[in-house]
């Protein structure tokens, strides 16, 4: 394996906060950045978030196609994607604390009012908001891949009473929280749902997944966190749902189009609080280090460990 040659491309991130911990992983890569990336058939890996349409197909010397996260739906939506190349996500254990850290304070965020209170301590005023027990406010986590069940087992491990919900049974589901499975089960799930969190991955299954029929199902004035992708969500619904009282908030931090417009209707309705997919953040030496391996790994006729299966979307 010669040196390898990286692209970091992004239409709506500076790459450039990456190119110090590639270096540092291989001091001798040729990285390329921005528009301008050089002699093309050079290229042998492009790390992606959001890149141009178009820009993959360009590459004609291309063996590596990485996400720079576990999402690959920004990937997918390119109508040019090469999709005989190897498409590769970031797995990222350390990111299992952040969306820990994140969930748990949107629950509780909602769940005990601190909102009131914040603005309460604003304007020097001692008021008491009513109190809901934990324990009789029920949390279901749709999606019980490696985020899921951490931020199940969290809640469940402060009180709550927890449900999760997946495609396909689950054999390692943590202590406490109660699983559902598969179409026929998910009427159900949502059934018991106080606060509905959505870490499901982008699939054509699940696209538009939180929707007015699914809202419908939950108990009345539920709160919506979203933290997995934007278009799990049809927006036009959520509006709606809020304005007739059968969801009451909504914690929003992934969207279809990032940044989120200024002039979006979502930014001007208190009940919906808005955090700029910040949910929690891959760690810069982990894509480095993955992208490197999954590029060597490539290049010896091997298959890396966490390449996507484009059929099934994950």
């Amino acid at each position: 394996m010669g040196v390898p040659c990286v692209a970091l491309l992004s239409e709506v991130l500076d790459m450039a906060y990456l190119a110090d911990t590639f270096r540092e992983a291989c001091p001798d890569i040729d990285l390329r950045l921005g528009p301008e990336l050089g002699r093309l058939d050079d290229i042998d890996a492009a790390v992606c978030w959001f890149p141009p349409h178009g820009r993959l197909a360009a590459l004609p010397k291309l063996k590596l196609v990485q996400s720079l996260a576990a999402g690959i739906d920004h990937l997918i939506a390119d109508p040019a994607l090469p999709r005989h190349l190897p498409l590769c996500r970031v797995v990222d254990t350390s990111m299992t604390a952040g969306m820990k850290a994140y969930v748990t304070w949107a629950v509780v965020e909602q769940q005990r009012r601190m909102r009131a209170y914040v603005e309460h301590s604003a304007a020097s005023r001692w008021k008491e908001q009513p109190f809901e027990n934990p324990r009789r406010h029920r949390v279901g986590i749709a999606g019980l891949g490696q985020l899921g069940s951490a931020c199940a087992a969290a809640l469940a491990g402060i009180g709550y009473p927890v449900r999760g919900w997946s495609r396909s049974a689950k054999t390692d589901v943590p202590e406490g929280v109660t699983a559902f499975h598969g179409a026929e089960q998910l009427d159900e799930f949502l059934s018991g749902c106080d606060t509905l969190v959505c870490l499901l991955p982008l699939t054509p299954q699940t696209r538009g997944f939180l929707n007015t029929s699914l809202f419908a199902k939950l108990p009345r004035g539920a709160h919506l966190i979203n933290v997995g992708r934007g278009d799990h969500l049809v927006e036009a619904d959520l509006l709606p749902a809020l304005d007739s009282g059968q969801l009451s908030a909504a914690t929003l931090d992934a969207f279809s189009q990032e940044p989120l417009p200024a002039d979006h209707p979502f930014w001007a309705d208190p009940r919906i609080l808005i955090t700029p997919h910040i949910a929690t953040r891959t760690d810069r030496q982990v894509i480095a280090q993955q992208t490197l391996a999954n590029l060597a790994l490539l290049q010896q006729g091997q298959r890396p460990p966490y390449q996507v299966d484009l059929e099934r979307g994950y």
